[in-house]
């Protein structure tokens, strides 16, 4: 039989219930024969109850410190999972990030997996026992622990799908799958069977919050199958039937996809626009503008910038909102040293995206997507574009509005 990771969600774990449904999904697996790994997050609120404790004793809290705080909660849910595992007959044995070595750079609290070190899973596999990992965490050269950034779990799971060769790798979450848009913005919003790694990872990067984006990259980087599913579907489901539903993230060239136009659209309204206004137009400007921002851990997506007849330059991009006013306050000497007019930044806005593997041999969808918002009212205030996406900065007002008159335009019902 084959090997097998599946990872569950804080969700998934939210209750001692659910983690006894969980164990009896896991059981049904290893006792058909697969060997299983299995990756928890914590408890659903439990890294928020975390980070809250953290700030109450400090504004800002230590990024090493808040580490140490936030692993906290896989402890509890692994070891939880264990015990519902063994109540059922079902060998099982836990670990932390650091017992089996899941080595990260030190960017504490956004740390970046470089090695795991399978030979301890390996030998318990082998064993005959379930491995319950603590997702979303690990330790640096050093010995600190570290954590991946929220939703890195689902990081956690591929990557340990990537370096056992497992078969599949199953994310169980609150939802039965992949939708061409968030049902509750669209209520006829359509399940996916399929999509690429491609389009998954660009709805990722626009806001799809089924899966983690850098999930998705190390999927794509180690070609790991990626199958989304529900928890919340019976547990005693026959394998045959589980293996069968949810959406299967694969690859273009498996013969199993179909090049949809537009697959689906995305969005996210954790956004903010920042502009410095006035920007001498010389070479090298932008690098002076987004090298701090880069070393200051910031995260840069969309970028225009608009030249003048004055030899000025507006220069704008976006951020997550939650980074705009640390931005900001690293930019003010920057703007004082180039000489720029002006510094805004709006946290207004959202970022909305069509998706599909299609747009590759097919004219027209950008004219198709501008028409439906300007027949809606809906100004575009930044436009980027990749093979199989194209990106709009709106009004947050407008944002549900513009959603659904594009999953009408394009049919995706």
């Amino acid at each position: 039989m084959a090997l097998i990771v599946q990872k569950y969600g804080g969700t998934s774990v939210g209750s001692t219930d659910r983690i006894k449904n969980v164990a009896r999904r896991v059981a049904k697996w290893k006792n058909a024969g697969h060997d299983v790994v299995v990756v928890v997050s914590a408890m659903s609120g439990e890294t928020n109850r975390l980070i809250d404790l953290a700030q109450a004793i400090q504004s800002i809290p230590d990024p090493r410190e808040l580490d140490v705080v936030c692993s906290t909660g896989e402890q509890v849910t692994i070891g939880l999972l264990c015990m519902a595992l063994i109540e059922l007959g079902c060998p099982a044995k836990s670990y932390t990030g650091a017992q089996i070595r899941v080595l990260t750079d030190d960017a504490h609290t956004k740390a970046r997996i470089l090695d795991i070190d399978k030979d301890r899973i390996q030998d318990d596999l082998n064993s005959g026992k379930v491995i319950v990992v603590a997702g979303f965490q690990g330790v640096d050269a050093e010995g600190n622990i570290t954590t991946l950034g929220r939703g890195g779990s689902d990081t956690s799971g591929v990557a340990i799908a990537a370096v056992l060769g497992a078969k599949e790798c199953q994310i169980y979450t609150d939802v039965d799958g992949v939708y061409t848009t968030d049902p509750r913005v669209v209520p006829n919003a359509r399940r996916l069977k399929t999509v690429t790694f491609e389009e998954m990872l660009e709805m990722a990067s626009l806001g799809s919050k089924v899966l983690q984006i850098r999930s998705v990259e190390f999927a794509g980087k180690y070609r790991v199958r990626l199958r989304v599913l529900s928890s919340l579907t019976d547990p005693d489901l026959s394998i045959d039937e589980e293996s069968q539903s949810g959406t299967l993230i694969t690859f273009e060239d498996d013969g199993t996809m179909e090049a949809a136009l537009v697959s689906g659209i995305a969005f996210n309204r954790d956004e903010a626009k920042v502009t410095m206004r006035g920007v001498p137009d010389t070479p090298g400007i932008a690098f002076k503008i987004l090298d701090p921002i880069a070393k200051a851990n910031i995260e840069v997506d969309v970028i225009v910038q608009n030249v003048g007849t004055d030899k000025k330059t507006d220069f704008s991009f976006t951020v997550h909102r939650n980074d705009l006013n640390k931005t900001l306050d690293i930019l003010k000497p920057v703007q004082a040293d180039i000489g720029a007019q002006d510094l805004v930044g709006d946290d207004k806005i959202c970022k909305l995206g069509l998706v599909g593997v299609g747009m590759r041999s097919h004219v027209g969808v950008a004219s198709k997507m501008f028409a439906a918002l300007a027949n809606e009212g809906v100004n575009i205030q930044m436009v980027s574009t990749s093979e199989i996406k194209i990106t709009a900065v709106i009004d947050e007002k407008y944002m549900e509005l513009a959603v659904r008159a594009l999953h009408q335009a394009f049919e995706l019902e």
